[in-house]
């Protein structure tokens, strides 16, 4: 690709904990959209371990590699509204990481499925006579609330991986740009050139 130089960019621990996430918070997210006695417990297992992910995650973005770093994550308004004038362009757009729009989708999912992990912790549910460990430390009322919350955001994390996905197909599709090979191989063609922002 002109402009462009393959780098190792992913390292495999962020490519692993990536895929696992993807697993986890499908069909964790699946189990309760569909709950039963069958999988009611399942759902319970996968929201800990979803809710571990992001723990690690918080720590591998103070102390991991270059690219995974919240100071890597977070753009400037300056290089968002530059991304943004620039990427309806069709040809790669070669940024080393994420690009700023991803960088701010990254941020949103992040938020949103530890806020999902964290209020299924406090759970109950009446209809399968189960609940999640911090359930009894809490009111009645509060547990309604955050049951109430936790369905909410169930829908909105669907919404982010709608848009995460169909983001994926117009970078392949419309920008050239396979965004899925680099976080199974690692490696990603990178603008090098003068050109870099675009």
């Amino acid at each position: 690709m002109q402009g462009l130089v393959q780098e190792k960019i992913w390292d495999p621990v962020t490519r692993l904990w990536h895929w696992v996430l993807v697993l986890s918070v499908g069909v964790g997210w699946s189990f309760g959209k569909f709950l039963s006695f069958d999988n009611i417990q399942w759902h319970f297992y996968l929201g800990y371990l979803t809710l571990g992910l992001m723990m690690f995650r918080y720590l591998w973005g103070c102390i991991g590699p270059a690219p995974v770093r919240f100071s890597a994550l977070l753009p400037t308004p300056a290089s968002l509204l530059s991304y943004l004038r620039k990427v309806g362009q069709r040809k790669p757009s070669g940024t080393a990481g994420h690009n700023p729009l991803g960088s701010l989708s990254v941020i949103l999912m992040l938020l949103a499925i530890s806020a999902q992990a964290m209020t299924g912790m406090f759970l109950e549910s009446d209809d399968f006579f189960e609940s999640g460990p911090l359930a009894g430390y809490v009111s009645e009322a509060t547990r309604a609330q955050l049951t109430w919350w936790h369905h909410l955001n169930a829908d909105f994390i669907l919404i982010l991986v709608v848009l995460h996905v169909g983001a994926i197909f117009f970078y392949l599709l419309w920008k050239n740009e396979n965004l899925i090979k680099p976080m199974i191989s690692g490696w990603k063609w990178v603008r090098r050139d003068s050109d870099e922002s675009s």
